[in-house]
């Protein structure tokens, strides 16, 4: 593993107090070649952190702040008359970049969100029958407000199973409040980030995280883990086959980061939250009790039989 891969973290480290763990997360989804959805209230340092990735990683930035009037043209593009050349001429929607901050998805309508469907999963848009690349690496940090706050609407399945994982920032204890203060008492941290791999560089490490083996144990672990999704009493709608791919590839990128060169099973556990909690849809009548999503995933992670990766002859 190259050590600059430790060194993005330390990077936006410099302008997000106390939230490493997270931010580990949000950098093992971009290794996989993943989609992030963090679901905050407004103003903990969402857009800030994107802005941090994308100055580390030399890549471009755009955000998009999704609103109801939204069209799915300033997603992804249209077709304008140019008077000076006279024909029609293509003009970038929000996705022609390498970092697109979808801001608040799911205060936009359905038809805006489903914009975001082909390029998120295939790397390229269509618009008026013509197909585009979108530059690489491409990738997108969406988020949303908590369900049920003004204004807000569900995101439907088909959407939230794009993104690898969904992660929380949350908000930041009374020390940590008090470290951000004083850090922009005079300036901005943002301005210390400085740019620590190429494109280039981020297009090889995610090549790395590829290779990283995976044993018949741990791909039976993580079909069990997925498995155990649609059977379990609470759970209406369990864990699609995205999922467990979503799941190794996370998986990999952890095993990278802490320097091996296969999986085992404590990367798995360590992601199965971040990666399964927004694909459950629990039944209805979770909400009278005081069981939720994460403790339900908890639940299941009990039941499974953890291997023992030292079995098939891959373990070190």
């Amino acid at each position: 593993m190259s050590n600059k891969a430790n060194l993005i973290i330390e990077e936006v480290n410099k302008v997000i107090v106390g939230k490493k763990k997270v931010i580990r997360k949000v950098w093992m989804t971009i290794l996989s070649g993943g989609h992030i959805l963090l679901e905050d209230v407004p103003g903990v340092g969402k857009t800030t952190m994107a802005l941090a990735f994308s100055r580390a990683l030399g890549l471009s930035y755009k955000r998009i702040q999704f609103t109801p009037d939204v069209m799915p043209s300033d997603v992804v593009g249209f077709y304008y008359y140019d008077k000076e050349r006279g024909k029609f001429s293509y003009r970038d929607g929000a996705v022609m970049t390498n970092l697109l901050l979808a801001d608040e998805i799911n205060r936009t309508s359905s038809r805006t969100q489903s914009a975001l469907l082909e390029v998120m999963e295939e790397g390229q848009v269509t618009v008026d029958g013509v197909t585009r690349k979108v530059p690489e690496p491409f990738l997108v940090i969406a988020t949303q407000n908590p369900v049920g706050s003004s204004g807000t609407q569900m995101l439907p399945e088909s959407q939230i199973d794009r993104f690898m994982v969904m992660l929380s920032l949350g908000y930041p204890s009374v020390r940590e409040e008090m470290i951000l203060m004083s850090q922009r008492k005079t300036s901005d941290p943002l301005e210390q980030v400085k740019e620590v791999i190429t494109q280039e560089e981020l297009l090889s490490m995610r090549r790395e995280v590829g290779q990283i083996a995976v044993s018949p144990l741990i791909y039976q672990y993580i079909a069990l883990l997925s498995e155990a999704t649609r059977k379990h009493e609470m759970v209406r709608l369990g864990v699609s086959p995205r999922g467990s791919l979503a799941l190794c590839r996370m998986s990999k990128a952890c095993a990278y980061l802490a320097g091996r060169e296969y999986v085992i099973p404590e990367d798995v556990q360590e992601v199965v939250k971040d990666v399964f909690r927004h694909r459950l849809v629990l039944k209805s009548r979770v909400k009278l009790s005081e069981r939720n999503t994460d403790r339900i995933i908890g639940e299941i992670c009990a039941r499974v039989k953890v291997p023992d990766h030292r079995e098939d002859g891959n373990g070190r």
